[in-house]
């Protein structure tokens, strides 16, 4: 076991990330593994259609092209490229990264890990991939390999997988691993961690997030670490924006993954210089007895069509066409028929586009016919007998597949988590021996409220700030205090009843809220508001990006101290 650091960097947050960003990391400064997540629920299905036209597909293209200009710098530096752009033909892109390397003369070892594909044992499914943890990245590492290429793990295990391989950690070694969980975490977004789409970005001088850099992780034996990125490089590191990064797409204090548990209530967060930000105190306790599968499957066929209404009379405008519109559809109607009047219009304009208002129908339905013809039909015949001003922002065609994902959950011993050495030999790595079920944690203690006083109508944002993301039908809404005194009010103010006051749309949905009194934050998780995850397109912003910025845009009577 070495006592010094693991140096890890990110290059990649998502499927069509910054294509340069591989060589910025190398050139940028000293890194031991580079890191790059291409995979989300929606990429799975993506690449699942890729497949369906060209059985030799199935991975991110787009990693060989980053990798032929980098593969020989990567290997004069020493730093090893660990990535998930497998998808789901992890040995296909590693022969073809090995097939890049011998054009290029580079002699590289490559390696990659297998065993998450059960879409046979799921019919039909387009894809149906269970969430690995980062031990058979491990392996590949600890066998010399340069490039070690994965489908479906989890983010994390990115960094969890080079971590134990660097320090000799042991499946046992739950609080390491889970400090590596909560580091692996924050840079699986890439430049989420470093200023981008960050809530308080007002703040800072906009040169500074142009362009912000790529984060990097220093991680220590006893799982502690400091985030940073590399001199130079744009954008900043803060306790912000790792709180912010911390809360994406989680729930609640137990963080589940194959490997570990991490307890993110017991996360502490301290600026440890400029651009520096120490992560530390972080606590593991044995993973779930089940793995997570992401099945993809097809749902149906989907297709819209958004009228414009211009001027006055909105609602009747609207009620009017849709009248129309429902007589046309009920001759064959389809299965499931939604309806979305967007009110962007305002009074006496300067500008058509800021007089209109966004009518949006979107019909889904097994039968392509129901969706196709007869919603184009139906619309176009109104062109010149529906509402004044009638008119669309594109004519409606003849319905797409949509997906749908679903999460379902199998024992680690039915998964073969399997390590493809570089030399061809193949390690079976072993589900955990220990095991814990995934119960709540109690209610932490929240802190005394602030004492009455005046208080100012404002935007909850003026003092909070939020992220928000999509776990397959659900969102979380991630809602931070920067002082102890905006987290002293926020813990009494914001409770599961005030926040389907402030987000309409969760007042008939299951919500709930998890404190998490060491980051200053509340996490909500609102189960169904996307309803068949982002494939499906279930409402406006079909991965819920912007449900905490519109959180935060909602008013509140804010205690005046705190403005």
């Amino acid at each position: 076991m070495t006592s010094q650091p693991l140096r890890v960097g990110n290059f990649s947050g998502f499927y069509g990330d910054r294509s340069d960003a591989l060589r910025e990391m190398l050139t940028g400064g000293d890194l031991d593994v580079l890191t790059g997540d291409y995979l989300a629920e929606l990429t799975m299905l993506i690449l699942a259609r890729d497949r369906l036209k060209d059985p030799s597909a199935g991975y991110a293209r787009t990693f060989l092209r980053q990798v032929e200009d980098t593969l020989g710098l990567a290997h004069e530096k020493g730093v090893r490229i660990v990535t998930n752009a497998g998808g789901l033909n992890p040995a296909g892109l590693a022969q073809a990264v090995r097939e890049v390397a011998g054009r290029l003369g580079i002699p590289l070892r490559v390696a990659h890990v297998e065993g998450d594909d059960l879409t046979a044992r799921h019919p039909g499914s387009l894809a149906a991939h269970a969430y690995l943890g980062g031990f058979g990245i491990a392996e590949c590492l600890r066998a010399g390999a340069d490039v070690v290429v994965t489908g479906r793990v989890t983010d994390a295990a990115l960094v969890t997988g080079p971590a134990a391989a660097h320090f000799g950690w042991k499946p046992s070694d739950h609080d390491r691993l889970a400090g590596a969980v909560v580091a692996g975490h924050v840079l699986e977004c890439g430049t989420q961690a470093t200023g981008g789409n960050y809530a308080f970005f007002t703040e800072r001088d906009p040169s500074e997030l142009r362009r912000p850099g790529f984060p990097l992780a220093e991680i220590h034996p006893d799982g502690s670490g400091v985030v940073t990125k590399h001199p130079g490089t744009g954008g900043f590191v803060d306790v912000g924006t790792v709180t912010a990064q911390l809360l994406y797409e989680t729930g609640g204090a137990r963080y589940a993954g194959p490997d570990v548990t991490a307890r993110l209530d017991t996360v502490t967060l301290t600026q440890d210089g400029p651009g520096r930000v120490r992560i530390e105190g972080v606590r593991g306790e044995a993973p779930p007895p089940t793995l997570k599968v992401g099945r993809n499957r097809l749902g149906g066929f989907r297709n819209e069509v958004v009228f414009v209404l211009t001027g006055l009379d909105i609602e009747a405008k609207a009620a009017l066409v849709r009248e129309q519109m429902g007589d046309a559809l009920a001759v064959s109607p389809p299965a499931d028929v939604r309806w979305d009047l967007a009110r962007t219009d305002k009074p006496d304009a300067d500008t058509e586009e800021t007089a209109s208002a966004l009518l949006r129908l979107v019909v889904r339905d097994p039968d392509q016919q129901k969706v196709g013809r007869v919603l184009s039909g139906a619309a176009i015949e109104l062109a010149l007998a529906g509402y004044p001003g009638f008119h669309v922002v594109a004519p409606p065609g003849k319905g797409s597949p949509y997906g749908v994902f679903e999460d379902v959950y199998v024992p680690h011993g039915d998964v073969d988590h399997v390590a493809v050495l570089h030399d061809g030999r193949r390690i079976t790595v072993d589900p955990p021996q220990d095991t814990a079920a995934l119960d709540d944690v109690p209610e932490p203690q929240l802190p005394q409220p602030l004492p009455p006083g005046r208080t100012t109508r404002a935007p909850l944002g003026r003092v909070v700030g939020a992220r928000s993301g999509d776990k397959g039908g659900n969102a979380n809404v991630g809602v931070w205090a920067r002082t102890d005194d905006a987290w002293r009010w926020l813990a009494h103010e914001l409770t599961v009843e005030r926040f389907r006051e402030l987000i309409p749309e969760a007042r008939d949905l299951p919500v709930t809220r998890h404190p998490l009194p060491n980051l200053r934050a509340l996490n909500f998780v609102v189960e169904g508001i996307l309803g068949e995850g982002v494939a499906a397109q279930a409402r406006f912003d079909p991965q819920a990006k912007a449900l905490g910025e519109w959180l935060r845009s909602r008013y509140a009577d804010i205690p005046e101290v705190l403005l």
